[in-house]
C-alpha cells in the first residue's frame, strides 16, 4: 500500500481543495457559521483558531457532512460537496478526526484501524459468496496496511491490544492513524493537541508534519498557538460565525482585532 499518494506540484494559482463561499449554517434564530468564506490551498497545513463559541466545530461539521448549511456552498476540488452525506465525502477523500476519539474498546488497536478502509468488497454480501478469495486478500491487505500505519504513529507495539487501554494521546495517534486508513487527500483535525501529554504531543506534531510532506492537505482546529504557530503555513480566525481574518500566525497573533476577540473589548 502507498499510504501517501505523491501530490503533484501545484501552479503557481492552485485551485483550492477547499473552498466555502458564503456558508451560513443556523440553529434557529441563531447563525453559528454567517456567510463564512475561505479557501485552502492543496499541500498547506492550514489553522483555525478562534474563541469558544465562534463556530469552528460547526464549520468542521459542515465540511465533513455531518450537518449541511442553511445557505452556501462548498466546493472540494471544485466539485459542491454541500448536500452530499458523510461517507460520501469520506470515499471522495475527506477524512476527518474528533476533538474526543471514542474508539472501540472491545475491538483490537488494529481492528480499529481496519474500520477506516474504504471500498472493502467484504462489505458488500455478494463478493463474500461469489468471490471469497478476493474478500480474503483484501482482508489481508487491510490487516497490513493497519500494522504500517500503527508503526509509522508509534502503536506498532499496541495492536493486539483493546483499545480501552490507550491514553487520550494515545486515542489521537489511534484517531489519525484510522483515519488515514481511509487514504484521505484532506484531512480534518479538530483539537489534536486538546488533553495530550507534553511528549505526546510532539509526536502528534510529527506525525502531522510527516502527513502533509507527502501531500495530504491538513486543515486543524487548535487552540494551543505553540502547535500552530509551530505547524501552520496560514491561519484562519473566526469569531462569532463570521471569518475575522487570515494570514501567516505571527501575524494573525498580533492583530489588534484577535487580540480583542479572545480578551474582550479594549484589549488591544
Amino acid at each position: 500500500m502507498t499510504l501517501f499518494a505523491d501530490a503533484p506540484r501545484p501552479a503557481s494559482r492552485p485551485t483550492p481543495i477547499l473552498a466555502v463561499e458564503a456558508v451560513t449554517k443556523r440553529f434557529g434564530g441563531h447563525a453559528a457559521v454567517d456567510q463564512l468564506s475561505l479557501s485552502v490551498p492543496p499541500g498547506l497545513i492550514a489553522g483555525l483558531i478562534g474563541p469558544n463559541g465562534a463556530g469552528k466545530s460547526t464549520l468542521f461539521d459542515l465540511l465533513a457532512g455531518r450537518q449541511s448549511p442553511t445557505q452556501g456552498r462548498i466546493l472540494y476540488e471544485g466539485q459542491s460537496i454541500e448536500r452530499r452525506p458523510a461517507h460520501r465525502r469520506a470515499a471522495l477523500g475527506i477524512g476527518r478526526t474528533f476533538q474526543i476519539p471514542r474508539p472501540f474498546g472491545a475491538l483490537s488497536v488494529r481492528d480499529n484501524v481496519m474500520l477506516g478502509r474504504q471500498h472493502h468488497p467484504g462489505e458488500r454480501l455478494l463478493p463474500n459468496f461469489l468471490q471469497p478469495a478476493r474478500v480474503v486478500e483484501a482482508e489481508r491487505a487491510a490487516r497490513r496496511d493497519a500494522d504500517e500505519l500503527l508503526a509509522f504513529v508509534s502503536l506498532g507495539h499496541l495492536a493486539g491490544s483493546p483499545a480501552r487501554v490507550l491514553s487520550g494521546g494515545q486515542r489521537k495517534l489511534l484517531e489519525l492513524a484510522r483515519v488515514m486508513m481511509g487514504q484521505p487527500r484532506l484531512l480534518l483535525l479538530d483539537e489534536p493537541a486538546a488533553g495530550v501529554n507534553p511528549s505526546l504531543l510532539e509526536t502528534i506534531m510529527e506525525k502531522v508534519a510527516a502527513i502533509a510532506a507527502r501531500g495530504v492537505t491538513v486543515f486543524l482546529i487548535e487552540h494551543n498557538m505553540d502547535l500552530v504557530s509551530r505547524l501552520c503555513g496560514h491561519v484562519f480566525v473566526m469569531a462569532e460565525g463570521r471569518l475575522l481574518c487570515e494570514g501567516a500566525p505571527a501575524v494573525v497573533v498580533r492583530d489588534p482585532r484577535v487580540i480583542e476577540a479572545y480578551l474582550g473589548t479594549g484589549a488591544a
